[in-house]
C-alpha cells in the first residue's frame, strides 16, 4: 500500500477504517452525541468565571462526542477563549478545527479516540455587512465528513434592529449562495445537491447564531407575558416571533427545524443582572440566538435539549445550547483523513490549568480541615 493511499486513509481487505465494523465498534447503534451552541460575548473581555453550566449542562446523562461553539462579537483574545474551553472540558477532547471570521469564531472539539474517523475540516466565510474592519455581519461555515455521514455547521451573525426582517433574509440568501462548501472532501451524495444552496450539499446541517429576529408588539406587550406569575407563557410569546412567522412563509431555513423553546429570551440582558434592558432604548426582549438542524434523510437528528444557560452574565445575550443525537453511516475509505490533526499547543495548555486548579482546590481543603482541627482542639 502506496504512501498516498495510506495518507487518504484506504485499509486492505476488510478492515476498512470508516467502514460498519469500525463504527459498529463505537457506535454499536450509530448514533453521536453532539453538543451546539451560540453565544453573542458583546467583545466583553472579561469571561464568565466558570463555563460549566454552559459546556457540561446538568441534564446531559452521556458525554458528547462532539462539541461545536459559535460565537459572535467574540472576546478580543480568541486564544483564551479556546483555552478556557479546552481547560473546561478535560483531556478526553481536542479541538479538531478552529475558525475565525472578523469577530465570528467557532470551536470543533471532539472526543480524542474519534479524531481517525474525521476527514480534513474544512471552512468558508461570507461577507454581509461591513460596519467598520474589526465589526463584521456574515457567516463562517464549517464542514467534515465523519465515518460515511457529511456535517456541516454555519454560525452567522445577521442584520439588527426590530423592523429589518428583509435585510436578515437577505443575509441568509447571500450566505447559501456564497458559502463554498464542500471543497477536497467528496459530496457524500452528489445528486441531491444544488450549486445555489451550500446547505443540501451535507447530510446534517446546523445553523447557529445571533440572527436578530425579534419579538413584535413593543416592549410593553412582551414585558406583560414576561411578568403573568411564576410561570413565564413562553408559548405565547413565539406567537410574536418574527423568525417563526419568516420559517413557516418558506422565505427562510427551508428544510429547517428548531427544537422546541421552553426557555426565556436571551436577549437583551443588562449586564451582570436578570432584568431586561432598563437603559432609555428599552429594547425588547427576544429570541435572537438559535440553533437550528436540517437533514437529509428523515429522522437522522433527534434533539434532547434545548436551552439558555441564565447563571452566565457577562454579555447582554446568555448563551444558548442544544444536545442532539445523530445517526451516522459508516464510509468508504476515499475522504482525506485530519489524520490525527489537533491544536496540541492548547491542548497541553488547557489540561496544565485543569491540573493546577485541581491542585489549588486540594490546598485550599487541606488548610480548611487543618484549621478546623486546629479550632477543635
Amino acid at each position: 500500500m502506496g504512501l498516498e493511499s495510506y495518507l487518504e486513509g484506504s485499509l486492505l481487505a476488510s478492515g476498512a477504517l470508516l467502514g460498519a465494523d469500525e463504527l459498529a465498534r463505537y457506535f454499536p447503534d450509530r448514533n453521536v452525541a453532539l453538543f451546539v451552541a451560540t453565544w453573542n460575548m458583546q467583545g466583553q473581555k472579561e469571561l464568565p468565571p466558570s463555563l460549566d453550566e454552559f459546556l457540561l449542562p446538568a441534564e446531559a446523562d452521556y458525554a458528547q462526542d462532539l462539541y461545536v461553539i459559535g460565537v459572535q462579537e467574540g472576546c478580543s483574545d480568541r486564544r483564551e477563549w479556546e483555552t478556557r474551553l479546552q481547560e473546561t472540558l478535560g483531556p478526553h477532547y481536542v479541538l479538531l478545527s478552529s475558525a475565525a471570521h472578523g469577530v465570528l469564531y467557532m470551536s470543533l472539539f471532539i472526543r480524542r479516540d474519534l479524531i481517525w474517523f474525521c476527514s480534513e475540516v474544512e471552512c468558508s466565510t461570507v461577507t454581509t455587512r461591513i460596519v467598520s474592519q474589526i465589526k463584521t455581519k456574515g457567516a463562517l461555515g464549517v464542514s467534515f465528513t465523519f465515518f460515511g455521514t457529511s456535517f456541516l455547521f454555519i454560525t452567522s451573525h445577521f442584520t439588527s434592529g426590530d423592523g429589518k426582517v428583509a435585510e436578515r433574509l437577505l443575509d441568509y440568501t447571500r450566505t447559501v449562495q456564497a458559502l463554498a462548501l464542500p471543497r477536497n472532501v467528496p459530496d457524500t451524495n452528489p445528486y441531491r445537491s444544488s450549486a445555489v444552496d451550500v446547505t443540501t450539499r451535507f447530510d446534517e446541517v446546523f445553523w447557529f447564531g445571533d440572527f436578530n429576529f425579534r419579538l413584535s408588539g413593543g416592549r410593553t406587550a412582551v414585558d406583560t407575558l414576561l411578568c403573568q406569575g411564576l410561570v413565564v407563557d413562553v408559548p405565547a410569546l413565539l406567537q410574536h416571533d418574527q423568525l417563526i412567522r419568516e420559517m413557516r412563509k418558506g422565505s427562510i431555513f427551508k428544510g429547517f427545524q428548531e427544537p422546541d423553546i421552553h426557555f426565556l429570551p436571551s436577549y437583551k440582558f443588562d449586564i451582570g443582572k436578570d432584568t431586561y434592558d432598563s437603559t432609555s432604548k428599552q429594547r425588547t426582549p427576544s429570541y435572537t440566538d438559535r440553533v437550528l438542524y436540517r437533514s437529509r434523510h428523515k429522522g437522522d437528528i433527534c434533539p434532547v435539549s434545548y436551552s439558555s444557560c441564565p447563571g452566565i452574565k457577562t454579555s447582554d445575550h446568555r448563551p444558548v445550547y442544544g444536545l442532539f443525537r445523530v445517526k451516522v453511516r459508516p464510509g468508504r475509505d476515499n475522504i482525506p483523513l485530519a489524520a490525527g490533526k489537533f491544536d496540541r499547543e492548547l491542548y497541553l495548555l488547557g489540561i496544565k490549568r485543569r491540573i493546577s486548579k485541581e491542585i489549588q482546590r486540594q490546598q485550599a481543603l487541606q488548610s480548611q480541615n487543618s484549621s478546623t482541627i486546629c479550632s477543635v482542639s
